[in-house]
């Protein structure tokens, strides 16, 4: 742990907590802290999850479409992704070594991004969406040397050649090796060294909308130390449950499923669909007492056409991102529940703006 380091970032943090609705005092006095060394993982979150007032509260909370449900306090995480970083440190993962990692909203995915963080990899986020001529193309610009991802997405991977070590959530292919042999890892962690600021730590893959997919990178401090300016702009608050719809591997999951919330001691909520049930996502809000939830237009949209008004949702704070929200969708919203969506949108990969 970085003393100094944990001391500057949580003082950042707590003058945009204390000047939540001071926007003109805080757009003014906020500085930025000044960060020469930082691991966020283990110089935040980790003294979150050692923090008596705080240990046990619900870090992660992961509701199924069917009903079933898994809770993880911050304490628990903390141990989960200590076992898998010294399982991936075996495994040959070592500080700045890059890792696509291409999961679904499942625990893995937490305690991997974690493990990434408090080892030094470079993590290369992947959707589950992606075809093998998608990843031969990341494995090769990305440099690759680790891919982790599920039994179900394996199979993309078998014609893909190179030295890189195969990691498998779920039963693993011949030659991959079983991320649930962490479990008999060490849940205790030692860094190998510092991770400076400005180490790499993210390298997103651009939607490719226009163009060939470009590389982007972020550090250490520009996703995790940037990002709470959305927790600011978002209004998360220390024990608030956010929701977020946005699917893994994509740069807005990183900013309001992982780092705006996590920066505020909030319970990042998830809930899974194969199918999206605009009644059946109101329902799971109200039974989980959703605090602050974003959404991208298509699902506000699709909201709206259902009885906003039929389930007790009582959220405190809405926003929609990814691209402009028509103002009668905002409209329908506010008089259903009395809270006005900020909207936010813009390229995702290579900002961090929206909630």
């Amino acid at each position: 742990m970085n003393k100094e380091a944990t001391k500057a970032f949580r003082a950042a943090r707590d003058y945009l907590l204390a000047h939540r609705t001071e926007y003109d005092t805080a757009r003014a006095e906020f500085r930025w802290p000044e960060l020469t060394e930082f691991n966020w993982a283990l110089d935040h979150f980790d003294q979150v999850a050692a923090n008596p007032g705080t240990a046990d509260r619900t870090a992660l909370w992961i509701v199924e479409q069917d009903g079933a449900e898994a809770r993880y306090s911050f304490a628990e995480l903390s141990a989960r992704s200590n076992r898998v970083a010294n399982w991936l440190r075996d495994r040959g993962v070592r500080r700045g070594h890059r890792m696509i990692v291409m999961l679904g909203n499942q625990v893995e995915l937490w305690e991997t991004l974690l493990a990434g963080i408090k080892l030094g990899a470079v993590i290369i986020p992947a959707t589950p969406l992606l075809e093998p001529a998608d990843l031969r193309d990341r494995l090769d610009r990305g440099a690759a040397q680790h891919v982790i991802t599920t039994v179900a997405h394996a199979p993309k991977f078998t014609e893909l050649t190179g030295h890189y070590t195969r990691i498998c959530v779920g039963p693993p292919p011949a030659g991959w090796h079983s991320y649930a042999d962490a479990d008999r890892h060490d849940a205790t962690f030692r860094p190998d060294g510092v991770t400076r600021a400005e180490d790499p730590l993210l390298l997103y893959f651009t939607s490719g909308t226009t163009s060939k997919p470009k590389l982007v990178e972020h550090t250490h401090a520009s996703y995790p130390v940037g990002h709470l300016s959305t927790m600011y702009w978002i209004g998360l608050q220390p024990g608030d449950v956010h929701l977020n719809i946005s699917s893994p591997g994509w740069a807005k999951h990183a900013w309001s499923n992982v780092f705006a919330p996590w920066n505020a001691e909030a319970t990042v909520f998830v809930y899974n669909y194969t199918r999206f049930d605009a009644e059946a996502l109101l329902a799971a809000m109200a039974r989980c007492g959703v605090d602050t939830f974003c959404a991208p237009p298509t699902v506000w949209r699709m909201l709206i056409q259902a009885d906003l008004g039929k389930a007790d949702v009582r959220v405190r704070e809405l926003v929609g991102a990814g691209e402009p929200l028509n103002p009668e969708v905002i409209e329908q919203v506010e008089k259903a529940w009395g809270v006005r969506i900020r909207d936010g949108f813009g390229q995702t990969e290579s900002t961090g703006t929206t909630g």
